[in-house]
C-alpha cells in the first residue's frame, strides 16, 4: 500500500563540500518517500558539483547552490576561483532562504550540519520555525571522534541551536551500533528529540540503463567521491604489482573528485596490470556493489550501507584524518565481525594488502554474523514518521491507495 498526499512538500539541505555522501543520502531518502507517498514533492538543495549527474525520480528535484571545497586547514574556498568565499557564502545563504520562501515546505530536513556550512542555514531555520514547518536534523551513525566534535560544536554554539530550532533529530543507524553524540554534553531537550531510525537500505536502481558491471567476478574498489581516495587505489595497485599471484579481477572506481593529476597517474599505473580495470565514475554504484564478489573501500556511510544491503564481504581502509568518522565506524564494524579492516599504514605495505585481498575472497558475508546491528530499517521508519507528521499538517489530505 502507498498513500496519496495533496500539496505536501519536503525540502532537504545537503551542504556537500567534500565528497558525495550527503547528496546520496538525501537522494536515497527522497526516492523512498515519493514511492510511499504519491503526490509528495521533494526538493534537495545541494552544493555538489555533479548533482546533475544523478537520476532523480518523478517529484524529486534539486536546486544547485554555488560549490565550495574544504581545504585541509578546515577553511573553505569557492570552486569559482575568481569569486571571493564571502561572496559565495552570501549567494548560497540567499538561494537557500529564497528557495524555502518559494517552496513553502511542510518538513525541512537538514543533513549533518545543524546550522549549515558556516551557518548558512540559520536564517532559513528561523524563518521556517515562525511559519510552523517541522524541522528535522539528520545525523550519520558516526559524526566524528567525541573530542573533535565537542570542540567544533562548542566553538560554533551548535547544541543550544539544535535545542532551539529542531523538532526532531534522526540518527541514520541503530542505537546498538554507535551514538553520534557520545561523549558530548547533550541536554535532555536534545536527547528527547533523538530517534535512531536505523541504516538506510540500498537497492539496485529500477531505471533502465546500460550496466557497467564486468562480465566476470570482480572485487570492487571504491573511494566514494575520491577526493582523498588516491592512497587506497595506490595500495591496491601496488599489491597487484608486487604479488603476481593475485589474479582475481579488480574493478576500481576512482571517484569524480579525485584530482586530475592523481587520476592520470593511477590510471597509467593500472594499465600495466592484467587483472585490474579502472573507471572514473559511475552514478549507479548500487549496481556495481550488488554485482561484486567483495568490496574494498574507505568505509564512508553510504558505502557501508551498500555493503550491508547487498551482503558483501568487505575490507575497509578508513580515512583517519582530519575526521575520524570512518575509523570509528570501521573499528565498530570489525568488533561486530561485519568487515575486515586495515589501517592506512598497514594498507601501504603491498604484501599485507595482498594477503588481505586473498582473505577477503574467502570471507563470509555480513549476514552470516547474524548480529542485530546489521538492521536496515531506516527508510521504512522514516516513512512512518513522515506519515505521522503529514497527518498532523494535512489531516484531510492523506488517503490510502493500492500500489
Amino acid at each position: 500500500m502507498t498513500r496519496r498526499v495533496e500539496d505536501a512538500r519536503i525540502l532537504m539541505y545537503s551542504h556537500d563540500t567534500f565528497g558525495l555522501g550527503h547528496l546520496r543520502r538525501c537522494r536515497t531518502i527522497a526516492h523512498a518517500l515519493v514511492e510511499d507517498y504519491r503526490g509528495l514533492e521533494i526538493l534537495i538543495i545541494s552544493g555538489a558539483t555533479i548533482a546533475g549527474a544523478f537520476d532523480y525520480r518523478a517529484r524529486v528535484d534539486f536546486v544547485k547552490i554555488p560549490s565550495v571545497i574544504k581545504l585541509r586547514n578546515g577553511e573553505y574556498e569557492s570552486m569559482e576561483r575568481h569569486r571571493d568565499i564571502e561572496e559565495t557564502l552570501k549567494m548560497r545563504e540567499a538561494i537557500i532562504r529564497h528557495t524555502a520562501e518559494t517552496f513553502q515546505p511542510d518538513i525541512f530536513i537538514v543533513d549533518k550540519e545543524p546550522l549549515g556550512m558556516k551557518g548558512e542555514v540559520e536564517s532559513t531555520l528561523t524563518y521556517l520555525k515562525t511559519r510552523g514547518t517541522t524541522l528535522v536534523l539528520g545525523l550519520r551513525d558516526v559524526m566524528d571522534s567525541p573530542h573533535l566534535l565537542d570542540a567544533e560544536w562548542k566553538r560554533k554554539g551548535v547544541m543550544p541551536k539544535i535545542a532551539q530550532y529542531y523538532d526532531h533529530v534522526w540518527v541514520y543507524g541503530p542505537p546498538d551500533f554507535y551514538d553520534p553524540l557520545v561523549g558530548l554534553e547533550t541536554p535532555d531537550t536534545v536527547r528527547n528529540k533523538m530517534n535512531f531510525v536505523g541504516f538506510l537500505q540500498r537497492n539496485v536502481p529500477r531505471e533502465e540503463a546500460v550496466s557497467r558491471r564486468p562480465d566476470s567476478d570482480y572485487v570492487l574498489v571504491t573511494t566514494g567521491g575520491g577526493g582523498d581516495g588516491a592512497d587506497l587505489v595506490r595500495d591496491v595497485l601496488n599489491a597487484y604489482k608486487e604479488d603476481r599471484s593475485l589474479d582475481h579481477r579488480a574493478l576500481i572506481v576512482l571517484g569524480p573528485y579525485m584530482p586530475a593529476r592523481k587520476r592520470f597517474k593511477l590510471t597509467a599505473k593500472a594499465s600495466s596490470l592484467p587483472f585490474v580495470e579502472v573507471i572514473e565514475f559511475d552514478n549507479r554504484m548500487e549496481d556495481l556493489v550488488a554485482g561484486a564478489k567483495a568490496v574494498v573501500a574507505m568505509g564512508g556511510y553510504n558505502t557501508y550501507c551498500e555493503i550491508l544491503s547487498f551482503d558483501k564481504p568487505a575490507l575497509i581502509v578508513p580515512r583517519v584524518q582530519p575526521r575520524e568518522e570512518q575509523l570509528i565506524r570501521a573499528t565498530r564494524a570489525t568488533e561486530l565481525g561485519l568487515v575486515d579492516m586495515l589501517l592506512p599504514e598497514e594498507s601501504s605495505d603491498p604484501m599485507k594488502m595482498a594477503d588481505a585481498l586473498r582473505r577477503l575472497l574467502a570471507r563470509k558475508p555480513p549476514s552470516m554474523t547474524a548480529h542485530e546491528s546489521i538492521r536496515l530499517e531506516g527508510l521504512p521508519h522514516i516513512s512512518q514518521i513522515v506519515g505521522r507528521l503529514l497527518d498532523r499538517r494535512h489531516p484531510d489530505h492523506l488517503t490510502v491507495v493500492k500500489g
